[in-house]
């Protein structure tokens, strides 16, 4: 995974996680606010309350009427003994009379107990309005929000300062496996060629094709550890090339390989001039890695059997090999698992197969049987196919 794209998954999960914490002290914080809000309202009631109770007492019968205090942020009403209104502008249903503040589904109410022979009669003076949190919830949000922005902020800075020296000495150990792994390449190109000239000049005789076969196997490998290195870092370009004619010409490279344990390859082409365009070095991991465990897992003196052919929706390709069969077919995939450590690798070949066939669509069926062999089947989808003769 890259710099940046580590950094940003660990500082959203981190902080998710810290948001979790905070989440506590915050529903806590908000109730608090909510309790203030509404307490700010009652004494706005109480004191609204006043303005009414002090115009009634200035009513003088002489005037003829009396001209009852309007709001428009709040209702109010005067109510007798018996709770019925005497005078009243509030409209919603009052659920119950006691003194005292209450507040019901946002309505806020404050219910006075008016002293006796006063007031017209009335018993209750009721103050209503309707209380809003909006703006707790607000304050709620902005606060939430600027914690989640400052955490994922700090999350970042923290995550990339601490690993500065982790990512200084991965990429040392990255140009160390780099130049290693050019210096592995160059004498393993350098013993295949002598040997090539050596058998030219003097025959072929079974030590050096055990040579040729080991280095085989490690050039194997190296292409393995090549590709992991760089197929994070590089963008793999399309080629057009002919699958049949490359797909023999793989079989042919580990057919030394087989022979080592005296494993015949039997190549069946059904279809011949067929032309895919796609990443040649993906396809050839996939043949060299499938190839390789066939080999590796195939009991001595057998065969596998390689098998090329088209239909409508693709081409498939099928490796049959019969030997020590698949334990467990879900886990082959997990990079360094190994169902038999004696057999050697780095258990890294078929992890990297299954990162190439996500990445192009290419379907993949596994038939295996414990002691019996083993049928990986590629299903190479027909958009990759340019042309088939």
């Amino acid at each position: 995974m890259k710099d940046k794209q580590y950094s940003t998954k660990y500082a959203i999960i981190y902080t998710v996680l810290v948001s979790i914490i905070l989440l506590t002290p915050l529903f806590f914080y908000f109730i608090y606010m909510k309790n203030i809000h509404a307490i700010q309202n009652e004494l706005y009631l109480k004191e609204k309350s006043l303005f009414v109770i002090d115009a009634m007492q200035d009513y003088n019968p002489k005037d003829g009427y009396f001209e009852y205090p309007r709001f428009k942020t709040f209702e109010s009403g005067l109510y007798d003994k018996n709770f019925k209104a005497i005078f009243s502008l509030i409209k919603n249903r009052i659920e119950y009379f006691k003194s005292g503040y209450h507040i019901s589904n946002n309505q806020a109410y404050l219910i006075i107990k008016l002293p006796k022979e006063r007031y017209f009669g009335a018993k209750y003076l009721v103050m209503h309005n309707t209380i809003s949190f909006a703006i707790v919830y607000e304050k709620i949000m902005l606060i939430l929000l600027s914690v989640l922005v400052l955490i994922f902020i700090l999350s970042i800075f923290f995550l990339q300062t601490f690993a500065k020296p982790f990512k200084k000495m991965n990429k040392t150990l990255d140009n160390f496996i780099k130049d290693s792994m050019h210096e592995i390449n160059t004498p393993l190109s350098i013993i295949n060629v002598n040997i090539d000239l050596y058998q030219r000049k003097s025959g072929s005789n079974k030590y050096l094709e055990r040579m040729k076969a080991a280095t085989k196997v490690l050039s194997n490998i190296y292409n393995d550890m090549d590709y992991l290195i760089q197929h994070e870092n590089i963008t793999y370009r399309r080629d057009s090339f002919e699958l049949s004619k490359f797909l023999k010409q793989r079989v042919d490279y580990f057919s030394e390989v087989a022979r080592l344990k005296n494993v015949e390859l039997h190549l069946n082409l059904k279809v011949s001039n067929l032309y895919i365009y796609i990443n040649k070095k993906q396809i050839q991991r996939i043949i060299d890695n499938t190839l390789s465990n066939a080999i590796k897992y195939s009991y001595e003196n057998s065969i596998i059997d390689i098998e090329l052919y088209a239909r409508d929706e693709g081409c498939y390709l099928i490796f049959q090999d019969y030997g020590v069969g698949i334990k467990d077919i879900n886990s082959i995939f997990k990079r360094y698992y190994r169902e038999n450590r004696d057999k050697g690798g780095f258990g890294i070949g078929l992890n990297i197969v299954k990162s190439i066939i996500d990445e192009l669509d290419i379907e993949l069926k596994i038939e295996s049987t414990p002691k019996k062999g083993s049928r990986f089947i590629y299903m190479i989808p027909q958009k990759y196919t340019l042309s088939l003769e």
